[in-house]
């Protein structure tokens, strides 16, 4: 509760203390004098909620309780309206706004909540675990989601859905390339959803490879083995039947350490029309000298523009459009290649991220 005027603690208290002991629960009170009230109220059963009071004019009320029945979740929504209409008979107008959160699920079998790449929290409609293992690399999980479908999360970092299409149209550079006889290198992209779009656009062949050095293991990679069989089996809105081969007609899938790789290719001549990026997002940190996330991506970077052919193109994800500085810090490290490139960029909404990127 906000209030436009300074709380009355003590008046406060002596309002809802009867609510809290229809409930059987006990009480505690704290007073620091012009810091306000904290009341705490336990029950039997483990329940608790603590009445926080300030004198500016806040009044919080946070309430936890074990509860895996529906009568439970009536009884706690009963006593926050008890709470809600007790405190609007004290203040008549004088409340300036009331929030009342949704109830956080915790140590639940299913875990709904989820970070965005710029430290929000969002809690997601998942309703079932559909695979959670670990490689030697990371921890996958794909969970579904009754909105989005199923959902790749790699060691907490939510990668792609079933519904983001538009994440792989983009990276791919939004239907204006033509890839028709075209050699194509993509570094990462485990999910299968970029090489299942290219290899529909006849390619002349498409070469896929991943990370997977020690040096870089901090890296979230998108691509091991184990990622690709819990795709090519739960991800095939995404990837379609491309998985279930590491080798194509016009494919093939490398399970190696990208780096040496790109350095082979560089030392044999081998060029590409396109180089596409899907290894990780660009980094939070804003400190490039002392972070090994940057210095990763410029060895990208440079080795990328060593195979790629003088009018071909280059492709990745940023991240997303908040975090402005990290941005801006990519763009930078383009300036430092070992030769000069043009740059562009384009924002998409990719549903499941809930964010623009």
């Amino acid at each position: 509760f906000s209030l436009n005027l300074a709380a009355d603690c003590n008046a406060v208290l002596k309002a809802l203390q009867p609510i809290f002991q229809e409930q059987g629960m006990t009480e505690t009170v704290h007073n620091w004098e012009d810091h306000g009230y904290l009341a705490t109220y336990i029950k039997k059963n483990g329940s608790f909620a603590n009445l926080r009071i300030h004198p500016h004019g806040l009044v919080l009320v946070d309430l936890q309780s074990y509860n895996d029945h529906m009568k439970g979740r009536e009884e706690v929504d009963q006593l926050l309206n008890k709470v809600e209409e007790r405190m609007k008979e004290l203040f008549h107008g004088n409340i300036k706004r009331v929030k009342r959160l949704p109830a956080i699920l915790r140590g639940g079998v299913i875990d709904r909540y989820w970070p965005t790449a710029d430290g929000r929290l969002v809690e997601y409609d998942i309703d079932e675990v559909v695979y959670d293992e670990d490689s030697p690399f990371q921890n996958i999980k794909i969970l579904h989601s009754k909105q989005f479908g199923n959902i790749l999360i790699l060691s907490g970092d939510v990668n792609l859905a079933e519904s983001d299409l538009a994440y792989t149209k983009a990276i791919m550079g939004s239907g204006k390339e033509d890839y028709t006889g075209k050699e194509v290198l993509i570094l990462g992209g485990g999910d299968g959803g970029i090489l299942y779009e290219i290899v529909k656009l006849k390619p002349k062949m498409v070469t896929m490879v991943e990370i997977s050095f020690d040096k870089w293991a901090i890296i979230p990679s998108n691509i091991d083995q184990m990622v690709i069989d819990g795709c090519k089996k739960y991800m095939r809105k995404t990837c379609g039947d491309v998985l279930d081969n590491l080798k194509g007609e016009c494919y093939q899938v490398l399970i190696e350490d990208c780096i040496p790789v790109l350095k082979r290719y560089a030392k044999e001549g081998r060029m590409f029309d396109y180089v596409i990026n899907d290894l990780t997002a660009v980094p939070i940190s804003t400190s490039p000298e002392e972070d090994s996330t940057w210095e990763f991506l410029r060895l990208i970077l440079d080795l990328s523009m060593k195979v790629l052919k003088q009018d071909g193109k280059y492709f990745t994800q940023g991240n997303c459009i908040n975090l402005t500085d990290a941005l801006t810090l990519y763009e930078e490290q383009l300036s430092r290649l070992y030769c000069p490139v043009e740059f562009s960029k384009e924002t998409v909404c990719v549903p499941s991220y809930m964010e623009l990127y």
